[in-house]
């Protein structure tokens, strides 16, 4: 049988080791109650670097736009002899320039987008439109390329019978777009195919293959992360700023879809959005 004093002595134990851990306790509580503070301040600290960051890139593009439109303006004249014939080589030179100038502009234009999304001030305006529309405009804009390219066919494939879409088709011609044009950049030879056709009930899967040189499975991952490229001969002839399939990414959340991507070195790739047929219209408060 325990004795008083051998009971009194356990629980003179019992509340030391109690006492000890509230005092642990009290110190954790403490030290998470620390890193709380700090993440705060850390994530605050982080927010004010990307408001500044995106107000650069808007302000940087800005003020590149006025002087590559001066210049694209000067070749213009240039190119249609406003101030007299040009002969074959001086063409030829302007038309570098014309051709650098317009690429500087559309990197200018995928930072300013950049800055844009990250800022929040990209609005959305979803309206009723019909797919053949939107096809006609593309093939319509990729036709002088096309035309100039012997060996790149450029195709969009009759689609299915499909409904008006109330989406923000300017955004969704964006994606199109950059899907098109990388695809006409890295297939030297061959066939691009544009395609749409329904996914389950309420969405519409637009696709864009090409007969190209295909991309390492190992970047697939990244690819539409920011500032990724591809690692290819075609690449470092084709400088970009990486931005395009970034973009595409981010247009299509927002139009509430998603990015894609199959491909197969030597053989091709094929890219594809998948976004509703019809965008919910937002609710007074924004929801």
């Amino acid at each position: 049988m325990n004795t008083p004093v051998a009971t009194d002595t356990e629980l003179q134990r019992l509340h030391a080791e109690n006492a000890a851990l509230r005092a642990e306790l009290e110190e954790t509580n403490q030290g998470v109650l620390a890193l709380y503070a700090e993440l705060d301040q850390q994530a605050e600290q982080l927010k004010e670097v990307s408001e500044l960051k995106s107000r650069f890139l808007s302000y940087m593009s800005h003020e590149f736009r006025t002087p590559l439109g001066s210049i694209l303006s000067i070749t213009r004249l240039l190119e249609e002899g406003m101030d007299g014939p040009l002969n074959d080589e001086q063409l030829k030179q302007v038309r570098f320039v014309s051709t650098a100038a317009v690429e500087l502009r559309d990197m200018v234009d995928d930072l300013l987008d950049l800055a844009k999304i990250e800022a929040g001030r990209i609005s959305i305006s979803p309206a009723w439109f019909d797919l053949m529309d939107l096809f006609s405009a593309l093939r319509g804009m990729f036709r002088p390329l096309v035309e100039g390219a012997n060996h790149v066919e450029l195709v969009f494939e009759e689609p299915p019978a499909l409904p008006m879409l109330y989406t923000d088709d300017k955004k969704l011609a964006q994606i199109l777009r950059n899907f098109i044009s990388n695809a006409l950049k890295f297939t030297p030879q061959g066939r691009v195919s544009v395609s749409a056709r329904p996914e389950g009930a309420a969405h519409i899967r637009f696709s864009v293959r090409d007969t190209g040189i295909g991309i390492p499975g190992h970047m697939l991952g990244a690819l539409f992360e920011d500032f990724v490229q591809v690692d290819s001969p075609i690449q470092k002839r084709l400088r970009g700023t990486g931005l395009g399939l970034a973009l595409c990414r981010r247009f299509a959340e927002l139009l509430g879809g998603s990015v894609g991507v199959h491909s197969v070195v030597g053989q091709g790739s094929e890219f594809h959005v998948i976004v509703p047929i019809a965008l919910p219209e937002k609710n007074d408060d924004g929801s």
